[in-house]
């Protein structure tokens, strides 16, 4: 009779879980979180070559640090970070924890905003940086990785020589300054009184 009781108990207890799987049929199920959507590509806002340069690097992790941080990027001018023309028509620059700059595409998406990262990962990927400002002078651009950003921070780029920044130091001696004009002699010795 205990064995009976488990076989009813057991046939039960199937028919409400089936019951219950069969219930849900008519009801609409929760949809799955979307992924985010890809932002669409478009032109940025500027060309790449505007990228090409000599630039002082130095980064900043607070806002307010912002300033501070662009006059010190104009100091690293002596030891420049560099960016190319990559074969493609990207620049060439490094990906976050990379020794060897990799070209990289300059990316246009919607709301004018501009970011450099792979080719192959849409405006906004995981190894892309948004540029926050560039006038020609300071480029500024943040990670979009929280973890790579928290890490590295703010990044700022100030153009060194003549179109920005601080002037490299001329190397050498420096050339002699012209002797100063020297003043006429009198043509008759000064009038002596007494």
């Amino acid at each position: 009779m205990t064995s009976s009781r488990h076989l009813i108990a057991l046939v039960v207890g199937a028919l409400a879980l089936a019951g219950c799987e069969t219930s849900n049929l008519g009801m609409p199920q929760p949809a799955e979180p979307a992924a985010p959507a890809a932002q669409p590509l478009m032109p940025p806002s500027f060309p790449p070559q505007n990228l090409v340069g000599r630039w002082g690097l130095t980064a900043y992790h607070n806002e307010a640090d912002r300033e501070r941080t662009i006059t010190a990027a104009a100091g690293q001018c002596r030891n420049p970070y560099v960016i190319t023309m990559g074969p493609t028509g990207g620049v060439m620059m490094h990906l976050a924890d990379q020794s060897t700059p990799t070209e990289l595409a300059l990316k246009g998406a919607p709301g004018n905003k501009n970011f450099i990262g792979p080719k192959e990962d849409p405006p906004g990927g995981n190894q892309d940086r948004e540029v926050v400002s560039f006038d020609g002078r300071v480029l500024t651009l943040r990670w979009m990785d929280p973890e790579v950003q928290s890490r590295y921070g703010t990044m700022v780029y100030v153009r060194c020589g003549a179109e920005g920044g601080a002037k490299p130091k001329p190397k050498g001696k420096p050339k002699p300054r012209p002797a100063a004009a020297a003043a006429p002699k009198p043509a008759q010795p000064p009038i002596q009184r007494q």
